[in-house]
């Protein structure tokens, strides 16, 4: 059963009415679009991002605006790490610190010096020594350039678990997902874990945690029950467009991108969301108008990934990289939430 409430901005959503006979069946939304020929849209949903954004001031020492860990990188994925977390740093994160294995560390600092690049993940003790880390994050971001090897996606799972008993946002991409498949109770029900995966991880995720075969036509509905069944966590399926739930409320993002689909895109994502879910969750209630953290920070992520390829695109076309998307993160951060 379902009821229909005017939310933040005037924006619709439908939620879910207590029923004895639904579980999974939680939300449908008026799906609004930033490309949308209307521009209330726009106005209605832009403002919770703003408004979570923290000043620019002299009197801020370094740091507050986000300490981000990024726990992945080896010796096959060292890319994926630096991306992460170069666009946490280009979307406003003070720090960026990556947690990975011993031969990757060398390749990820040389790609940047402006990295704290921590080579641990592999080592016999790599819990308790990114435990001495973690009183000084914000917020982590599980997954990008992990692999599946058995002793990194264990020492993950430790890592998971000390990082939500300190209460940090936590998100999960890539490999990570592919962990929460095999062990969901390490995430499940914990309200500032965000889950990101693409069509794929999400069908592999899906058929893992809801134990039932997805019904492909309706990606609205089988979001909604991958994030129930996950205890209402904040869920993102990235596609053509990105759907977003958050075990109450449901948003689709639909700003315009481009046709260029490179690999590296999905860490840009989910760098800029442990920066934004840091900024939401540590915003008032005022602020997010009371609605969840972790749905405005996916909302702004998603919105800033688009901008950024769509910018890409145009200056480089069918040649465009990852790597030309994070050089047009400013620009695209100033353009849709600064302006």
């Amino acid at each position: 059963m379902f009821g229909l409430y005017q939310g933040l901005c005037g924006v619709y959503f439908w939620h879910s009415l207590p029923t004895s006979n639904s579980v999974c069946l939680a939300v449908i939304e008026r799906a609004f679009s930033l490309r949308s020929p209307s521009p209330r849209n726009m106005e209605n949903i832009l403002p919770l991002v703003k408004n979570i954004v923290p000043p620019l001031t002299s009197k801020k020492h370094k740091g507050q605006d986000g300490r981000i860990g990024i726990i992945g990188g080896c010796q096959e994925y060292t890319g994926a790490p630096y991306f992460a977390a170069i666009s946490a740093l280009k979307a406003g994160a003070d720090v960026s610190h990556v947690f990975c294995t011993k031969d990757a560390a060398t390749v990820i600092k040389s790609y940047s010096p402006e990295l704290i690049v921590h080579p641990i993940l592999d080592s016999p003790n790599a819990v308790a020594e990114f435990e001495k880390w973690l009183p000084r994050l914000h917020s982590i971001v599980v997954g990008p350039g992990l692999g599946r090897d058995d002793k990194l996606l264990e020492n993950a799972k430790g890592i998971i678990g000390k990082s939500r008993s300190r209460d940090i946002p936590i998100v999960i991409d890539a490999d990570g997902l592919w962990l929460v498949s095999q062990h969901p109770s390490i995430i499940q029900g914990y309200q500032m874990g965000i889950l990101t995966p693409n069509v794929m991880e999400f069908s592999r995720l899906y058929e893992a945690v809801c134990q039932d075969s997805m019904d492909s036509s309706d990606k609205k509905r089988n979001v909604m029950r991958l994030s129930e069944a996950m205890g209402n966590l904040t869920v993102v399926l990235k596609g053509e467009e990105d759907i977003i739930f958050d075990g109450d409320k449901m948003v689709v993002c639909s700003h315009e991108g481009s046709s260029r689909r490179c690999g590296g895109q999905g860490d840009l994502l989910s760098g800029c969301l442990g920066v934004m879910a840091h900024w939401a969750f540590m915003s008032t209630t005022e602020k997010t108008n009371g609605v969840k953290p972790s749905l405005i920070a996916a909302f702004g992520a998603c919105s800033l990934t688009r901008q950024c390829n769509r910018q890409a695109f145009h200056r480089h076309g069918r040649a465009t990289t990852t790597t030309d998307m994070i050089a047009e993160i400013g620009a695209a951060f100033k353009k849709l939430f600064e302006s």
